[in-house]
């Protein structure tokens, strides 16, 4: 949102100042803040007493969706100065959440803002994430997961070289895709092999993340996340896409849902469950890498039965397969063996896969319960799937 214009939504702040090296409180910064995984973590890393900085990139519609319950408009703070520095006002009294615009394909955004906030940590999590779009803008999907990856680590790298006696902590969200077509369970030792340019790009950032602890010394982990859902994820991911159709379905407002390979097996977990992982790889005395998983697999067609089921429905009286929903090449089986997380880390998951089913139907429930009041208001029209 552009600074000075109206509205709730989350806006990127314009008259940043560098903060002080003796800053009270941790900070972090998150690209790829207004996502799924970036919105639990901000959560997360707020409920712990940091300051958190996200940077977002420009864009004509809003997207800040996730966050905007986050965000604090500086004007309506309790005896705020919008035109105070970062450590000038009281802990407690302001907001400490901020976003900025940058790129991860601007590497001098990307510095300029490092330059200015001096963070404590870096989570690298913006991505053009889906799988089956990879195939589709190969390009830029490299650009923005691998090299975009490479400009960040090289950003942090000649950051540190001007600050002499600081240290950044950086985290790379790596993902199961990188293991492919790899027999599971897969571990941090298990080799990769990419199926899609997106695992591809994943697996180039992954090694790039290894090279420059390994070059430079820098704390630089990867976390290797299976697949993790939520209420809060995309709705053209598989997940979400069923869970807002059952909702839909539910209320009258959809018929059929149409899908492509269901018998494809994924290690699925919730997303608050997993930045805490996040979190705690950069809390260690060495950085290293780690398999973040339930270390239980279910197919899509399992996922359609908990969910429709859910509801009193069956889900073959609704679904239909469309060819062109499958993938180029297929992953069948990905299931995590997140053993050294849990000994290291002493991490492990509190969402069961059925009840991360049930959460993200019954938010879905409601979403399609307000959407039919516009639909009977003749304000949507009730065949615009999502």
């Amino acid at each position: 949102m552009a600074a000075g214009s109206n509205g709730n939504e989350a806006s990127a702040a314009t008259d940043v100042v560098p903060r002080s090296l003796n800053s009270p409180r941790p900070i972090a910064l998150i690209t790829g803040i207004t996502g799924q995984d970036g919105s639990y973590l901000t959560e997360y890393l707020l409920s712990k007493g940091y300051e958190v900085h996200g940077l977002i990139r420009r864009s004509s519609n809003f997207n800040t969706q996730r966050i905007n319950h986050i965000y604090i408009d500086p004007h309506k703070l309790k005896g705020s100065d919008s035109s105070s520095s970062l450590s000038s006002t009281p802990a407690g009294s302001r907001n400490r959440m901020f976003l900025h615009y940058a790129d991860l394909t601007d590497a001098s955004s990307l510095r300029r803002w490092l330059d200015t906030i001096l963070p404590d940590e870096v989570y690298n999590l913006a991505a053009q994430s889906h799988v089956a779009v990879s195939f589709e803008i190969p390009d830029y999907t490299s650009d923005v997961v691998a090299t975009g990856a490479l400009r960040l680590l090289e950003s942090v790298r000649s950051h540190l070289s001007s600050f002499p006696g600081r240290q950044i902590r950086y985290y790379q969200a790596g993902s199961s895709e990188m293991f492919g077509s790899t027999p599971p369970p897969q571990n941090e030792s298990t080799p990769f092999h990419p199926r899609s340019p997106y695992a591809v790009a994943k697996c180039a950032a992954h090694w790039y993340t290894v090279n420059y602890r390994e070059a430079y010394g820098l704390f630089a982990c990867n976390g290797i996340l299976f697949n993790h859902e939520s209420p809060r994820r995309g709705e053209n991911f598989v997940t979400r896409k069923i869970t807002r159709a059952v909702g839909r379905i539910k209320i009258g407002l959809q018929s059929k849902l149409y899908l492509g390979n269901l018998s494809a097996s994924r290690d699925w977990g919730f997303a608050g469950d997993y930045v805490e992982a996040m979190w705690m790889m950069l809390q260690q005395e060495k950085p290293d890498d780690y398999v973040v998983a339930t270390e239980d697999s279910h197919t899509v067609e399992e996922f359609l039965e908990v969910a429709f089921s859910y509801v009193g429905l069956k889900w073959r009286d609704h679904v239909v397969i469309d060819k062109r929903y499958f993938r180029p090449a297929e992953v069948d089986n990905l299931k995590g063996d997140a053993s050294k997380a849990k000994k290291v880390l002493g991490w492990k998951p509190k969402v069961g896969f059925e009840e991360l089913v049930r959460m993200m139907v019954d938010e879905d429930i409601e979403l399609a319960k307000r959407e039919k009041v516009l639909v009977d208001a003749g304000y949507m029209d009730a065949q615009q799937q999502p």
